[in-house]
């Protein structure tokens, strides 16, 4: 059956005015995301900070009368005293060490020692070894200008990282902020989340799919930063008591590399040969290399019981989204990633298992 020339013009208007009408919303969507993208990174991080300590806020909120706006100022109050306390300490400790090293450079005692004979004959690379090693002890003030350049850069790099740090707290103290906000209309939120969830999956999967995604960033929080500050503070406890120098700096660095998902083993060798090298095999040395290394080695075991506990996907799936989006998308990939996987396993699954079922009365 052919259209008469009325029809085809006006399924043509009609073609057009879908097609201004997506051009108009594509246009919407792009100006809406430029305006937005500035906070994109504070938003990501209040959301994430809001689902991790919305429990604490139902907790709470029982014993201050269901005021809700009052138990997540109280809740953020506490968490920037807990994190500004240690903070200021390293830093404190930090400018410490800085002017202590300053004094020694200034006051000329800063000596390096002489290497053994035995060091230029024990490598490939030991007389490159044992000149450079010669020349530090006798002219290190030469040697500092013959690596000035170097030297200049390195510098320039720590201060951009010190000052990428700085930038880094101050929108995370900005995140805190805001996620007190949310918690305090949490409800609220997770019923807009289950809406627009419903709206994209379907309304029968709108309510299962926002409960993944809560459940794999509290996973995420409990097995990776969670379990990274209690290696932290296990490591760190030990190194104090035993006076190792820059304890607080080393407790630190075991908090970023677990974080970025990499072994305490990659600080706590280096230090346990230092404690052995320096205070000679005696049994408090053994205590503590022994204890060290098996606080080093605990996330192997935490991991597995905390990582997926609470999310309807394997641990591995959340696993390999915690390292791909830490490898793709940083630190804040580190919750994006598991969530995005684990909405896609779920997904893929059911639309795997959603086929349709041979009738019973079909003939081979």
């Amino acid at each position: 059956m052919s259209l008469t020339p009325t029809t085809q013009r006006a399924s043509s208007r009609e073609l057009l005015d879908v097609l201004i009408r997506a051009g108009l919303v594509a246009v919407l969507a792009i100006f809406c995301f430029r305006i937005f993208a500035p906070f994109l990174s504070l938003m990501a991080w209040a959301l994430i900070l809001a689902i991790t300590l919305y429990p604490l806020q139902v907790r709470l909120r029982r014993a201050l009368g269901n005021k809700n706006g009052l138990t997540a100022t109280l809740i953020i109050l506490i968490a920037f005293v807990v994190i500004l306390v240690p903070t200021y300490l390293l830093g404190v400790a930090v400018a410490e060490s800085i002017d202590h090293a300053k004094d020694i450079f200034k006051s000329g005692s800063f000596r390096v020692p002489p290497p053994a004979e035995s060091v230029a004959g024990r490598s490939l690379v030991g007389q490159k070894v044992y000149d450079f090693w010669l020349q530090a002890s006798t002219d290190i003030s030469g040697l500092a200008q013959k690596f000035a350049p170097q030297l200049k850069e390195a510098g320039l790099a720590l201060l951009g990282t010190i000052t990428g740090l700085g930038a880094g707290l101050l929108l995370f103290f900005a995140a805190l902020i805001v996620a007190g906000i949310l918690m305090a209309y949490g409800e609220t939120g997770h019923k807009s989340a289950v809406e627009i969830a419903s709206r994209i999956f379907g309304p029968d999967n709108g309510a299962q799919i926002a409960d993944l995604c809560t459940a794999t960033i509290r996973a995420v929080a409990q097995g990776v930063v969670g379990i990274a500050f209690i290696q932290m503070l296990l490591i760190g406890v030990a190194f104090i008591v035993m006076g190792i120098p820059g304890a607080g700096l080393l407790a630190l660095a075991v908090l970023l590399i677990g974080i970025m998902q990499l072994p305490a083993t990659l600080i706590t060798i280096p230090v346990i040969v230092f404690v052995v090298v320096t205070e000679g095999v005696s049994a408090i040395t053994i205590i503590f290399s022994v204890y060290v290394f098996v606080a080093g080695l605990a996330d192997n075991v935490l991991k597995p019981m905390m990582l997926g506990r609470g999310v309807a996907v394997p641990m591995p799936v959340v696993l390999i989204g915690a390292l791909g989006g830490m490898v793709t998308g940083g630190v804040i990939g580190l919750f994006i990633g598991p969530v995005v996987l684990a909405v896609g396993y779920q997904l893929f699954w059911r639309w795997v298992r959603d086929q349709p079922r041979p009738q019973s009365g079909a003939q081979e």
